[in-house]
């Protein structure tokens, strides 16, 4: 019996080290490389995640910071979004993402539906959005 588990255990190990590297806290600018368009993600290792966005124009943002919320997952080098809620509000759908590159500081992906390649830099878990005033 604990043969068995010890097993079954050596048998999820892999899957959970495979997805390791996502879990945390990354910032990036959007549109890309668009330095007033900015997004954290924090990636749960439960699974969820939580997104923040801003555009920000001459030192201002557009609009107040858009909170996304949802599941996370990754199939081999597919990262999945299940968007659940956006500011709040039921508002489900999908985003797909291919993994380009990763390592412990930075990642590179390619948004499958717009064709653009998103490169996060890992940052401290209680980090915030940076001002606008300092990005454009």
């Amino acid at each position: 019996m604990r043969w068995l588990l010890a097993v079954l255990f050596l048998m999820a190990a892999p899957a959970q080290a495979a997805t390791s590297y996502m879990v945390g806290t990354w910032f990036g600018h959007g549109q890309p490389e668009d330095k007033s368009a900015m997004y954290i993600d924090r990636m749960r290792a439960d699974g969820t995640w939580r997104g923040e966005y801003r555009t920000c124009v001459k030192g201002k943002p557009l609009r107040q910071t858009q909170i996304q919320t949802g599941r996370w997952s990754l199939t081999g080098d597919i990262l999945t979004l299940g968007v659940e809620t956006v500011d709040g509000q039921f508002w489900p759908r999908t985003d797909l993402y291919k993994m380009l590159a990763h390592n412990p500081t930075a990642q590179k992906y390619l948004s499958i539906s717009r064709n653009f390649v998103y490169t996060p830099q890992r940052v401290a878990d209680d980090f915030k959005m940076p001002s606008c005033e300092l990005t454009s």
